[in-house]
């Protein structure tokens, strides 16, 4: 199966490999742009992710809540004892405050979405377990 390469179809820039700390909390490589950084005066956040076939984050929470807003490729998005759904540009996720979860690409596709950070002032997000990789095979 063809791997679906949208490396540099990306509307926002693509940005730089995770820096160090970041990079552990994650299976695969994933790119970081930050569109609104987090010493705007706004009470949010927005960076652009573009994750490599495969990649994916651990579950993790963010105090405040998160809004995904998908601008290509195909990925995943599962929120704890929920079945993962499956992501394509225009999907828009909602994920409230305190809820654990993880997003990433499909294992045949690159994945860019927005992350709007809402409330960072409630606290950075907990990072925790990996997705179990008989998890992650099983998913299309």
């Amino acid at each position: 199966m063809m791997k679906l390469d949208l490396s540099n179809s990306a509307i926002f820039p693509k940005g730089e490999p995770l820096p160090e700390p970041l990079r552990k909390n994650f299976v695969g490589q994933c790119y970081l742009a930050m569109i609104v950084p987090g010493n705007s005066p706004l009470e949010f956040l927005i960076a652009n992710e573009t994750f490599e076939p495969g990649c994916r984050n651990n579950w993790h929470i963010h105090p405040g809540g998160q809004i995904l807003l998908v601008t290509g490729g195909r990925g995943w998005y599962q929120e704890k004892r929920k079945p993962a759904r499956e992501l394509h540009a225009g999907d828009v996720v909602e994920i409230p405050g305190r809820v654990k979860h993880w997003h990433g690409a499909a294992k045949d596709s690159w994945f860019i979405h927005l992350a709007i950070e809402v409330n960072p002032k409630a606290g950075p997000a907990k990072w925790l377990e990996p997705v179990k990789q008989e998890d992650y095979k099983m998913l299309g």
